[in-house]
């Protein structure tokens, strides 16, 4: 019928004002009910028609536009004199987020800083926490909460991206920061549950699980994504048990499992090495609860079999799926034969990753690990030129510890800090000290005993790895608190069995995430229980 009255009326006669609300006005009837292809046929008979398109057309298209179209929508706003619009601006700063952050921070960044409103921040904040650039996400929000935010207050919506990324990242102090904010400016934040749910997430992957387990009692109502977020903090922290029991609880109240909850269940069976439970879960997802596995799942089980030592069935699901296997399953089972030093299917999991992901330094260092815990030299040169050829080079581990509201930033053999000859004195003395209590052997957490442990490597201070530093200061600044470190690589076995045997000489807790999951130190032991 609206089409039908657009048809009949005289363009010639219509004043232009009038014709252009009678186009937005379907062209937003089309949006509403999901027509993009609608709204651009509309919006091409506006343009044949010399009706004159407005910021409330570019507002209506752009949302429903196709990626290859919005610079095309940006290039007509602009010559309109459209673009430096607030709301024009802010629909292009959204449109541009769908594909990735660069354009929208472009966009962003082009405006006047008078223009800017909370839609602007929060878009231009979501763009760079939902594209994985948590450090920019976070850079943001503290020039909107300085000078450039030009007295722009954090909503809710600004505080689920800031907190996301303070969980991405493990930035405890910041997320924190917004924790307070949240409970001084925002009282009932209680209620709004997608705020409370980011708040569960940020402190079950920054350390905190009782804090995060307390919110969850509190809410007063819950969503999956609140149960999930609880579900997958305890898996990553090795507690895969509670994790299972969740997911009962949760079903037994009639909230029905998506993908995104049983992602989190398998992966909490894998860092728990609850086999016989993944298998079960694995199995129902079809049978009970009508979800069909995605490459996330085959991901999930495969890890959970490899270390399991059950390489052979972990081949064989994989050969099973009815999809193509991504570098994330390939990946997960190349990491699995580093664990039980299995060269023969590591190489065909390496074959297969490399052709998926060639740039993906990790998968490079896994095999020429390989090749060294199986005394084969020449496999680690033969990767180690693979690397060369294709201009890889090894991702620096680095740890970080939050002191005081500065971050702490540590490298592998780094002498910059500050308090660097403390540090490494302290290292040093404990290295002796776990040698003498040790012998000179320590079980590495992976099956091996090493001989000959590092404490005689004190004269060329070379060797230290970024957790060893960064407990190191930890010990130096604080009295007998928990120490926090954050890692971006995967834990070693030497650091491993450093840190279980100095938690019970010092008598401390050290809680480290590395790029896998948490592992807890104290009294000697490591809540992984050596299964990692």
């Amino acid at each position: 019928r609206a089409h039908q009255l657009l048809d009949e009326m005289p363009l010639a006669s219509t004043p232009p004002t009038t014709l252009r609300t009678a186009f937005n006005s379907l062209i937003s009837g089309c949006a509403l009910h999901a027509l993009p292809a609608a709204c651009f046929a509309l919006f091409r008979r506006m343009r044949a028609a010399g009706a004159p398109f407005d910021a409330v057309t570019l507002m209506t298209l752009l949302p429903a536009a196709p990626h290859s179209l919005v610079p095309q929508l940006h290039a007509l706003a602009g010559k309109a004199g459209l673009a430096a619009e607030t709301n024009v601006a802010n629909c292009l700063i959204s449109a541009y987020a769908r594909r990735g952050a660069g354009l929208a921070r472009q966009v962003f960044d082009e405006m006047p800083l008078t223009s800017r409103d909370i839609v602007s921040w929060n878009a231009v904040l979501s763009a760079h926490a939902q594209n994985g650039l948590a450090v920019d996400a976070l850079d943001l929000y503290s020039r909107m909460c300085g000078h450039d935010g030009s007295g722009v207050e954090p909503d809710a919506v600004t505080l689920v991206g800031v907190l996301s990324s303070c969980a991405h990242l493990g930035a405890r102090g910041v997320g924190l920061g917004v924790e307070r904010y949240m409970q001084e400016r925002l009282p009932g934040f209680r209620a709004n549950m997608q705020l409370c749910n980011s708040l569960i997430n940020f402190h079950a992957r920054c350390g905190s699980l009782p804090q995060a387990q307390r919110l969850f009692n509190e809410m007063p109502r819950k969503s999956i994504v609140s149960w999930t977020a609880l579900i997958t903090g305890y898996g990553m922290h090795g507690h895969g048990d509670v994790a299972v029991n969740l997911f009962q609880a949760m079903v037994s109240e009639g909230i029905r499992p998506d993908n995104v909850a049983m992602v989190g269940l398998l992966s909490a069976c894998s860092h728990a090495g609850m086999y016989e439970e993944g298998r079960k879960y694995f199995s129902a997802m079809e049978s009970t609860y009508q979800l069909r596995p995605t490459l996330e799942h085959y991901t999930c089980m495969v890890d959970l079999l490899g270390r399991a030592g059950r390489l052979k069935e972990a081949q064989e699901l994989i050969s099973s799926m009815p999809m193509p296997a991504d570098g994330a399953v390939w990946g997960a089972l190349l990491g699995a034969c580093k664990i039980h030093k299995n060269v023969e299917i590591g190489e065909e999991a390496f074959e297969h990753v490399i052709k998926l992901e060639p740039s993906n330094v990790g998968y490079y260092v896994l095999m020429a690990n390989i090749y060294t815990d199986t005394g084969q030299p020449d496999g680690v040169v033969r990767v180690r030129a693979m690397m060369r050829e294709r201009g890889l080079k090894k991702e620096p581990g680095c740890s970080y510890v939050e002191h005081k509201g500065r971050v702490h930033l540590f490298m592998a053999d780094d002498h910059s800090h500050p308090q660097a000859k403390r540090i490494y004195e302290l290292v040093i003395k404990l290295e002796q000290m776990v040698t003498e209590k040790t012998d000179g052997t320590v079980e590495n957490g992976q099956g091996r005993v090493d001989e000959g442990y590092s404490g005689k490597m004190a004269a060329p201070l070379i060797g230290f790895h970024s957790e060893k530093l960064a407990v190191a200061f930890g010990m130096l600044n604080t009295d007998d608190s928990e120490i926090v470190v954050i890692k971006n690589l995967r834990i070693c076995g030497d650091c491993h069995s450093f840190l279980k045997a100095v938690s019970a000489i010092v008598n401390r807790a050290f809680l480290v995430r590395d790029a896998s999951r948490f592992h807890r130190f104290e009294g000697g032991a490591c809540s992984c229980k050596d299964y990692w």
